[in-house]
């Protein structure tokens, strides 16, 4: 049922027409890349500041950031920042009319998809949107998978929660029980629900899902 639930919503999201957002100060960049944009099937967004952007609440879609590296509110740079926190799933390609070498690796190693000076040629900006979106893609497929294992997670009581810590982390069920003060029994019993609850098909299928939600034995003491 997970993995339904999971492969509905990434079909979903795939048949939606992807959205490439531009922020740019220069009304004449964004109305061209707006045409362009819309020309290559795409949908596009365009904003005049960092502010009216973030205003805009996350799309739940296929989406990438076409970015002005210098905007009258806040820096290319700054926003970067922000996104990088709150929209995990949103690539960036800066765009920029003085960029220097320092600024574009600075960008770069923050995770842009690329980094291109104005004037630019549609063909590498279309490549790079193109890529961008691939990109968008895959992350908000990742993180809807991850959204249903933590509901699956949120699922467990509090000793379930405890008694997969303890499993995850290497002890044999008697250690489970003696470290939480109950029968191995109980441990079995216990253990059998989290296996059901997190559709688990295996411990090895366990210990990844415990590791792709941060928890362990600490995560889920008392």
């Amino acid at each position: 049922m997970v993995s339904t639930s999971v492969h509905r919503a990434a079909s979903i999201a795939r048949r939606l027409t992807p959205i490439v957002f531009v922020v740019d100060d220069d009304v004449s960049i964004r109305e061209s890349l707006e045409v362009l944009i819309r020309d290559a099937g795409w949908e596009p967004e365009t904003y005049a500041t960092a502010r009216e952007f973030l205003a805009r609440p996350a799309a739940a879609r296929p989406s990438c950031l076409v970015l002005d590296m210098s905007l009258p509110d806040l820096s290319g740079l700054d926003l970067q920042r922000l996104i990088a926190r709150n929209r995990k799933t949103l690539p960036i390609i800066f765009i920029t009319g003085y960029g220097d070498i320092p600024t574009s690796v600075r960008a770069m190693k923050a995770g842009a998809v690329e980094f291109l000076a104005k004037p630019f040629d549609e063909g590498p900006l279309l490549e790079a949107i193109d890529s961008a979106l691939d990109r968008s893609r895959v992350d908000l497929e990742r993180e809807a998978k991850l959204q249903v294992l933590r509901g699956c997670y949120e699922s467990l009581t509090v000793r379930e929660q405890q008694v997969m810590g303890l499993v995850v982390s290497g002890l044999l069920n008697k250690q489970v029980g003696q470290e939480l003060g109950i029968s191995e029994i109980t441990v079995k019993a216990h253990r059998g629900r989290v296996m059901q609850k997190m559709n688990a098909d295996s411990l090895a299928t366990l210990v990844k899902m415990a590791g792709k939600l941060g928890v362990d034995n600490a995560s889920t003491s008392l």
